[in-house]
């Protein structure tokens, strides 16, 4: 199986669009700061992988994430429609294997990254589950629609309503390392110190 792509799903760093939920504890421009560090954080994770591809959002953000790019890396718009459809676009995109993060999990490592690209070479799914009851990584071996459709996006439930719809489906699920996204100002002062 041919190395994957490693899809990182991210925002313009821009105050009261980010971060929103920080944002009404710390304010916008704080959350916009935390959110800054968080993405920078995950993507000095993945400095070591060449195979790497920032989607932004909005569309007409690509300037405000260029200093983002490593050598090797590129970026593309995520796109229009919900935060499935994109995902799901995403995938297709990828024209292969591809794991997707996004940058709420700064705790996330590179060995977290190998273990979900040596899983998907033995099955279709990989989720890396948050403890907010979502996941901060899916892998898929190939585009699964169904995957993407019918979950309530940023509900407790977008984990277990994933897992559910694969095993449903037929496809095994390799499960990583369940780790803390960062939402709200406890989350953010644990992690930042």
């Amino acid at each position: 199986m041919p190395e994957p792509l490693i899809i990182v799903f991210l925002k313009a760093p821009r105050p009261g669009f980010v971060k929103t939920r920080l944002a009404k504890t710390l304010g916008p421009k704080a959350a916009c700061r935390a959110y800054t560090r968080m993405t920078a954080a995950v993507l000095d994770r993945l400095s070591n992988f060449s195979n790497v591809q920032l989607r932004f959002t909005p569309d007409d953000a690509e300037a405000e994430i260029a200093h983002l790019l490593r050598p090797g890396w590129q970026s593309f718009p995520q796109g229009a429609g919900s935060l499935g459809e994109r995902m799901d676009h995403a995938f297709r995109d990828a024209n292969g294997p591809a794991l997707l993060i996004g940058t709420d999990c700064p705790d996330l490592n590179a060995s977290d990254i190998r273990e979900a690209t040596a899983a998907l070479s033995t099955h279709p799914v990989i989720l890396g589950p948050a403890r907010d009851g979502g996941y901060w990584l899916i892998g898929l071996q190939a585009p699964c629609p169904p995957l993407f459709q019918g979950i309530s996006w940023s509900t407790s439930s977008v984990f277990h309503d994933t897992l559910r719809i694969a095993q449903q489906s037929g496809q095994s699920v390799h499960q990583l390392r369940t780790l803390t996204d960062i939402d709200d100002e406890d989350t953010w002062k644990k992690w930042s110190g």
